[in-house]
């Protein structure tokens, strides 16, 4: 009855970045709901010491393919890795393999890229568009491929405030910009980096919006389709609920603002926080690789894949959430309570990192060191302030993206397919859903079993406690120091005392007086 499913079932699938985060759900949600899929290729390449099929074994390990790995325990023999480097001409793919891959590839998902917002220009030029361009090539001599979709975001064009799904200018010349790193240092280039960008915010967003245009100039006659998520969050419904396995992007600040060490981030309270959940992002991916190949539109269709102008929600609504979820749903050892607030003012954001950053990180190594053990938390404060550093540009503004495409897709899906590939967002209900992203991170990401909560909450109170005592000492310290040495100070301070006495005696004597 899935017309969606039935168009997999059968077909060779080329999958690049399936080792990443959002790669992982498609070829899950493909495997899962396509069973008699033929063959799912994916491009790897060797890192950190692993070979390929080791960084393909402990992959396929992970919890989010224990629902494929129920229903067929053999899944994993669909799956055919190519040992391949986006960033070395031709792919660094052999010539059997190439051979392979030109003869049977029905559809491309080309999902790699990096996605740290501080990538080296350099690096981010080779993988990101480069890359792009040289899967393109090999994409134009497939015999049979039927599509080829990109997976971009909705950030690659973000110096504008409103963002329709087409295809703007690029920054810059890539011809050009790919003849630059090629003969120029990699230390000039770093120098040269904040002009070459522009009004571009970091070298991801420039970067995919060069992939962009590339694709519209170099795409030929193939049938190409652009996604553009927005912030990619924790899965809404699948594989499970609040699925993550990475710390970027909101994950890192969630978990810091419920472990009680981030107290302030800079954010405008009612600017959109377009979050897309995981699983939204693929359904639509999958739902578009089967409309560009069975409908074949005459233009190249991009696909906004966000939130703000369907089903808004507000970073100021993030922060009661995620602080409500961690303080009933408390982290296990929690350095203090959570109490994360939001500010758009840049010296009052100062203050609070200085007070409730820096000097609590400074005592803590303090005390690691005079109990002989290795400081650590102000390196992990400072790699928190990069992180909310590079969101900052994204938590203070918000845009307009219009969704058209989105929705004249969802028009073509029958019943069926609009159950099994849901990126319908106006059904997401916020609240429920960041805190089902709280737990999944505690239970996917810190791994945390829900049945330590008792305990986490006792270690919160614990917090409370000589965080109660800790005030009350230094209350006493103010007054001995600057209280009881000024008649004045004194005056002032048994003035407040009466008058609060006298209020409540006040109180006392309504009370009884409504009760006779």
């Amino acid at each position: 009855m899935s017309s969606v499913s039935a168009y997999y079932n059968g077909k060779n699938v080329l999958i690049t970045g399936a080792t990443g985060f959002m790669g992982k759900v498609l070829m899950e949600k493909l495997l899962r709901s396509s069973p008699d899929v033929k063959a799912v290729y994916i491009l790897v390449r060797p890192k950190a010491g692993q070979s390929m099929q080791e960084r393909v074994a402990n992959m396929l390990k992970c919890k989010v393919f224990d629902r494929v790995r129920e229903d067929c325990p053999n899944f994993h023999e669909k799956i055919k890795p190519i040992n391949a480097e986006l960033t070395q001409p031709k792919l660094a793919i052999s010539a059997e393999d190439e051979e392979e891959l030109l003869t049977r590839i029905n559809i491309v998902f080309h999902c790699a890229a990096t996605v740290r917002f501080d990538e080296p220009l350099k690096h981010a030029l080779q993988l990101n568009a480069l890359g792009t361009q040289r899967l393109l090539e090999l994409a134009r001599q497939m015999q049979n491929l039927e599509a080829f979709i990109h997976i971009s975001t909705a950030y690659a064009n973000c110096i504008r405030k409103c963002i329709d799904e087409i295809i703007y200018p690029p920054p810059a010349e890539p011809k050009k910009l790919f003849d630059l790193i090629e003969w120029l240092d990699e230390s000039i280039i770093e120098d040269i980096t904040p002009k070459l960008l522009g009004d571009w915010p970091n070298t991801y967003t420039y970067t995919k919006a060069l992939s962009e245009y590339l694709i519209q100039q170099e795409k030929g006659n193939l049938n190409i389709a652009i996604i553009r998520p927005s912030i990619v969050g924790a899965s809404w419904h699948e594989p499970f609920p609040g699925w993550i396995d990475n710390f970027n992007g909101t994950s890192g600040i969630f978990i810091a603002a419920g472990k009680g060490i981030l107290r302030t981030v800079i954010a405008n309270n009612e600017a959109v926080a377009d979050m897309i959940p995981v699983d939204v992002a693929i359904n639509l991916t999958l739902a578009a690789g089967w409309y560009t190949a069975v409908h074949r539109p005459k233009n190249m269709l991009v696909y906004n894949c966000t939130t703000g102008g369907i089903n808004p929600f507000f970073w100021g609504e993030m922060e009661q959430y995620v602080m409500s979820t961690f303080k009933r749903n408390p982290l296990e050892q929690a350095f203090r309570t959570p109490n994360a607030h939001l500010t758009s003012n840049y010296l009052i954001n100062q203050y609070w990192i200085t007070v409730s950053h820096k000097a609590p990180a400074i005592l803590y190594d303090l005390y690691m060191r005079l109990t002989g053990r290795k400081p650590r938390m102000m390196k992990i404060i400072n790699r928190l302030h990069k992180s909310m550093t590079l969101l900052q540009y994204f938590s203070t503004q918000s845009w307009d993206w219009s969704s058209e495409n989105m929705n004249m897709l969802m028009s073509h899906l029958n019943t069926e397919d609009k159950k099994l590939y849901n990126f319908d967002v106006r059904q997401l209900h916020w609240s429920e859903y960041i805190e089902s992203y709280c737990l999944g991170a505690k239970k996917y990401l810190l791994n945390e079993d829900m049945a330590g909560i008792p305990a986490a909450k006792q270690h919160l109170r614990k917090l409370r406690n000589i965080r109660y005592a800790f005030n009350t000492t230094l209350l006493v310290i103010i007054w001995r120091i600057f209280i009881a040495r000024s008649q004045m100070a004194r005056n002032i301070w048994y003035f407040v005392l009466r008058k609060e006495a006298k209020d409540f005696l006040m109180l006392m004597a309504i009370g009884d007086t409504c009760f006779t």
